[in-house]
């Protein structure tokens, strides 16, 4: 039954061989790759007003430099990514290029940093999404968790169909918020310039503003460069195009680029054109289309198509996050369970996974996305500043043609990112604090795996083992708790191994069942020794491990291999095993950590 609900869920499984019909042309990877960058020009340039209205409205005409300043950064990020993508074709970003070229704890830096900011990524966007829902239905306001936890189980259970499926259905929706943007945008230009708008409602470019200062504009900067959250995750997904993949890539990250700059510059001079003041609970993108239509069908169209894709823009994350998994899990830093791909070829565990932490994420912050944008843009610019420095140390080191043009592309980028990065800490510390807890801490568990993981394959190793002893014969140990068929059975399958000594260990907790059981014994199978070990403390595992260690002591000087026999019954129905005491678990257990003994389990299968 789980397996059918499953398959209906899921769908059927999928071949290996048929994994290259899961990737992506570059009209469906735009769309998956690039709904995080372009779904945040919904709350960029927002993000701007909020840092300057802390001054006045008057202050809003600075939002115009800030927007280019953005823009500039935003192109010096698009070339730093393109060499990017060529010089590590086969995926893994900022993680791939900082471990190569700077070491392995930048690496761990930039791989850790990304990690955290595709959970940010799908927490903020689903978060943004809801937002954009209950701007435009304020009743819905008190239930915004509750809508956007059932958000991320359904763009979960897409991605678990696979990445060709979910881009399919995904795509619609990122491109009708490109044009439905392109409308408003125009739209909106068309009333500038036809005297629509009142010149009244905004600042004049130039305009005195007291109380302004650097730190401000700095502040209100690093706030806008949030816009460019995602810009990254083309060149982490490199595998899942077409090919020729590189080629593919640069291009769709090249017209990311440019439509991303067309929106944002767009939403920006047209808030401060409306002179639009941001509010607790209409957005920026809500006030623009509501001044140019009224509240209409294309209102309503916005709308819908903003919260969808800020929505789906979740959906990045799922796109980088498993892959991003992938290399960290083959360089040993996290499970190996992360490699494994799932029924549809996708890498569900690292799916899972996202989905879980972000719900989490969600719950925490209750959905506020104002609380999760620093830390989301922080997430992004330590591994764009990592990855920019590590590309300029690959340069200098390998000098290939055209190299300085290259070292000052990423010299340029890198020196952006870090001070956008400086910038953060020092306007929002407030916000981004955690960001100097958890990034450590991610790090050290991260070592921690690593070793553990070079730890098996050293003892592992036949070079480095300690030399197999040969086994001169085998002593096997059978607890029993009565004479039962399954005994019977277990005895018999004993028996069929030639062991060179069967013992059999009963445990009574009164001195009368001891000698009960013994005499039974006797008659029931004499020609197998048997060893009672009373336990007035009432423990079965304590006393048969002191019996065991002593056999093993005895059992080692002659080179005989020790053996437990565990006997199990299995009920007809799986829930008629809460009825049972479950000691055959329990010995299980404790026995598996013994160092040297070999575990067998007989099973006995009950009919009714």
């Amino acid at each position: 039954m789980i397996a059918s609900l499953k398959r209906v869920i899921i769908g059927r499984p999928l071949k290996s061989t048929e994994l290259g019909e899961q990737r992506l042309n570059k009209t469906k990877a735009l769309a998956i790759l690039s709904s995080d960058a372009l779904s945040s020009v919904a709350y960029g340039p927002e993000q701007i007003l909020i840092a300057l209205v802390a001054v006045s409205m008057t202050a809003f005409w600075y939002s115009i430099p800030i927007g280019i300043g953005v823009l500039v950064l935003l192109t010096a990020l698009i070339l730093s990514y393109r060499q990017i993508i060529f010089a590590y074709p086969h995926g893994g970003g900022a993680y791939v290029v900082s471990k190569q070229n700077l070491g392995k704890y930048p690496g761990l830096v930039a791989g850790v940093s990304l990690l955290v900011d595709y959970i940010l990524t799908v927490a903020v966007s689903v978060s943004a999404g809801t937002d954009a829902i209950t701007s435009a239905f304020p009743s819905l306001h008190e239930h915004t968790v509750i809508i956007a936890v059932i958000f991320v189980l359904l763009i979960t259970l897409l991605n678990l169909r696979g990445v060709t499926e979910s881009a399919s259905i995904l795509a619609y929706p990122v491109y009708l918020f490109v044009l439905a943007l392109f409308i408003l945008i125009g739209a909106g230009l068309y009333n500038i310039a036809t005297g629509g708008v009142s010149p009244e409602l905004h600042t004049p470019m130039g305009t005195h503003v007291a109380g302004i200062s650097l730190f401000l504009l700095l502040k209100a900067f690093a706030s806008g460069s949030s816009a460019l959250t995602g810009v990254e995750a083309i060149s982490n997904a490199i595998p899942n195009f077409k090919s020729p993949e590189p080629n593919n890539a640069a291009k769709t990250l090249s017209a990311m680029g440019v439509l991303l700059a067309i929106l944002f510059a767009g939403i920006v001079f047209l808030a401060y054109y409306y002179g639009i003041s941001p509010k607790a609970e209409v957005t920026v993108v809500s006030q623009i289309a509501e001044e140019t239509f009224g509240r209409n069908f294309m209102y309503f169209f916005i709308q819908g198509t903003t919260a969808l894709i800020l929505v789906l823009a979740a959906n990045t994350g799922y796109s980088a996050f498993p892959l991003l998994a992938v290399n960290l899990a083959k360089d040993k830093f996290i499970p190996r369970m992360f490699t494994a791909r799932g029924d549809r070829l996708g890498y569900s565990n690292g799916i899972i996974s996202l989905a879980v932490l972000s719900i989490l994420l969600i719950i925490l912050f209750k959905g506020q996305t104002d609380q999760l944008i620093p830390l989301y843009a922080v997430g992004v610019f330590i591994p764009f500043t990592l990855s920019q420095t590590g590309m300029m140390v690959k340069w200098i080191r390998e000098k290939p043609k055209g190299w300085v043009l290259k070292l000052t592309i990423n010299g340029v980028g890198a020196l952006i990112s870090f001070t956008v990065s400086i910038i953060f800490f020092l306007t929002k510390f407030s916000h981004v604090w955690p960001v100097l807890i958890f990034l450590p801490v991610l790090i050290f568990v991260l070592h921690r795996i690593n070793k553990h993981y070079e730890s098996i394959g050293e003892q592992l190793n036949r070079a480095t083992c300690e030399p197999v002893l040969p086994i001169e014969g085998n002593v096997i140990i059978l607890p029993v708790s009565g004479i039962t068929h399954v005994v019977e059975q277990s005895l018999a399958y004993a028996k069929s191994l030639g062991a060179a000594q069967i013992i059999a260990v009963y445990i009574p907790f009164e001195r009368d069942e001891e000698a009960t059981f013994e005499r039974k014994w006797e008659q029931f199978m004499p020609d197998v020794r048997l060893v009672t070990l009373h336990s007035p403390y009432r423990s079965i595992v304590q006393p048969l491990l002191k019996f065991v260690d002593t056999v093993e002591r005895k059992a080692k000087e002659s080179n005989h291999q020790v053996t437990v026999i565990i006997p199990q019954f299995i009920p007809k129905k799986g829930w008629h095993n809460i009825l049972h005491n479950q000691t055959s678990f329990y010995l299980r257990t404790r026995l598996l950590y013994h160092s040297s003994v070999v575990l067998t389990t007989v099973p006995y299968h009950l009919k009714k």
